[in-house]
């Protein structure tokens, strides 16, 4: 996974890509040659990434909304006459203990993580399988793997669920020359990590096998890989980027 993919000429919508991984995936995306949207329901961090480098544009979308993801892939394909990659990243939780989860934040969790990829998945798939090329790259966690008591019951639940997804889809469009694949992301360093006290995050980071945090750019650099030519025989997998928390 050396080096930035050929990715030139290609068009991205990346969601949730106002901060953090998601930010690091669009750049990534854009180092490759590809021309990319950075999609969140935050407009100004949007520009703000798109701002920096020369990204091909900021979308507001909101990925609870179906009618607005699919909105955001039609705009795209006829401003530019094509899509070839599609980044599931937008997620949200909302911190809980398991008996005091609401039955309302249980949903606005689904509706973001789980209902959003899916919708992406539909959106993206419909019009690459018509174009017979495509990837799509969803976004899971550790926390669908194993479960989180950090980030709540609705969260692991919701991206447990995008593994499975991801399978279904990748099944589906998999005759049609497209991928599908997930990328299960875990102890990356950014603004969750930095708000923790030193000492818990020197225990966390102890846990951890290669001894630190993941960087959002070893997370995008997958993702790129993901979506570039070398990974054609690559479909319905999953692929850890946990410094060894998980091994399988």
């Amino acid at each position: 996974m050396s080096g930035a993919p050929e990715l030139g000429g290609q068009v991205a919508i990346v969601t949730g890509a106002g901060r953090g991984i998601g930010a690091a995936i669009a750049r990534r995306l854009a180092a490759g040659g590809a021309r990319v949207v950075v999609s969140d329901r935050d407009l100004a961090a949007a520009e703000e990434v798109a701002a920096e480098d020369e990204l091909l544009g900021a979308d507001r979308t909101d990925v609870a909304d179906w009618d607005a993801v699919h909105d955001l892939v039609a705009r795209t394909c006829e401003r530019e006459g094509r899509l070839d990659i599609f980044v599931n990243n937008a997620a949200i939780t909302i911190a809980r203990d398991f008996w005091e989860l609401e039955p309302r934040e249980w949903d606005e969790v689904m509706a973001v993580n789980l209902r959003g990829t899916l919708a992406g998945c539909r959106a993206a798939g419909e019009r690459m399988r018509a174009c017979g090329r495509g990837r799509i790259i969803n976004l899971s966690s550790l926390g669908g793997q194993q479960g989180s008591l950090a980030n709540g019951a609705h969260y692991s639940a919701s991206k447990a669920g995008i593994i499975v997804l991801t399978k279904e889809v990748a099944a589906e469009l998999a005759p049609h020359g497209v991928t599908v694949n997930a990328v299960a992301p875990a102890a990356i360093d950014g603004p969750l990590v930095d708000a923790l006290p030193t000492e818990q995050r020197d225990r966390i980071a102890a846990k951890i096998p290669v001894g630190r945090f993941g960087l959002a750019t070893e997370v995008a650099a997958t993702v790129a890989f993901l979506a570039s030519p070398e990974a054609a025989y690559i479909t319905g997998a999953t692929v850890d980027v946990n410094g060894g928390l998980f091994m399988r």
